[in-house]
């Protein structure tokens, strides 16, 4: 049947729209964009590292499965939260669930975003949950990983939002001559590391942040809106003579259940 002008303007309407709900509500909420990045430097003994944010947990649902699925076919050597894995303590057996879903054998470093760091998660019990399946939780600590017959000092930092961050107590007594991953839920608390890692002596080589959601919704690569604690920073890779950041788009969503131009993610860093 040949349709007129106006039929094919409606048709082609409608179609937009109803790829875009399958887009935001579907595509990009429940298929993961899976990055790799590699800043050994071509050195030996690469650490193989698999980093997780902003999981937002309520549920298991099929992307979760994948992520797991993916993580222990991958094998790393560990595993990085930077935050924001549950919002509310009744979704802590949620969090059991998903960290059971991966081999136990994978380390795991996490450290709090601003919902577990609000009050509304038992610290202790989220502690638990973590020891519970070979991980630890860092509050303004510093964590010596052994890997690969090599030593790599992991910072990890309050929440910037409802905790105090303290880089300074963070880093103390720490080896300066040693890697050094930061992780960081918030991205502009990477101004402050900057500003204080030059009187210590200490340059990061990664900082891993979230928080962003890469935007969650984006209208021409800009964010409609990002949360506070972002600063400047939305999605990717910030470098500059000092530190590289790394700011992951995250795997759930807050809010509205969607994603517009920001799809989740996950990343494969080789250290």
């Amino acid at each position: 049947m040949k349709l007129n002008r106006r039929q094919f303007i409606l048709k082609l309407f409608l179609g937009t729209i109803s790829f875009l709900v399958l887009d935001s509500f579907w595509l990009e909420t429940y298929f993961i964009e899976w990055t790799e990045h590699d800043i050994s430097e071509s050195g030996p003994k690469k650490i193989k590292a698999i980093h997780l944010t902003d999981l937002h947990l309520r549920s298991i649902k099929s992307v979760h499965a994948s992520i797991a699925k993916r993580i222990n076919e991958e094998q790393p050597d560990v595993i990085f939260f930077t935050g924001d894995s549950v919002e509310r303590n009744k979704y802590l057996t949620v969090l059991q669930d998903f960290l059971s879903l991966i081999d136990i054998k994978i380390p795991k470093v996490t450290i709090l975003g601003n919902k577990e760091s609000s009050d509304r998660v038992d610290l202790q019990k989220l502690r638990k949950v973590y020891a519970n399946h070979n991980g630890i939780l860092l509050i303004n600590e510093a964590y010596l990983l052994k890997i690969n017959n090599r030593k790599i000092n992991i910072i990890g930092l309050d929440d910037y939002v409802h905790g105090e961050p303290d880089f300074l107590k963070a880093t103390e007594g720490v080896n300066k001559s040693l890697t050094t991953v930061v992780l960081n839920h918030c991205p502009v608390y990477r101004e402050e590391i900057d500003r204080l890692s030059l009187p210590l002596n200490i340059k990061p080589d990664l900082i891993l942040a979230g928080h962003t959601h890469g935007g969650q919704i984006t209208f021409f690569g800009e964010p409609f809106f990002t949360p506070f604690g972002s600063g400047i920073y939305v999605k990717g890779w910030y470098n500059n003579e000092i530190s590289k950041m790394y700011v992951s788009k995250g795997v759930g969503t807050t809010k509205l259940p969607i994603r517009f131009g920001a799809m989740a993610e996950a990343s494969i860093f080789y250290i």
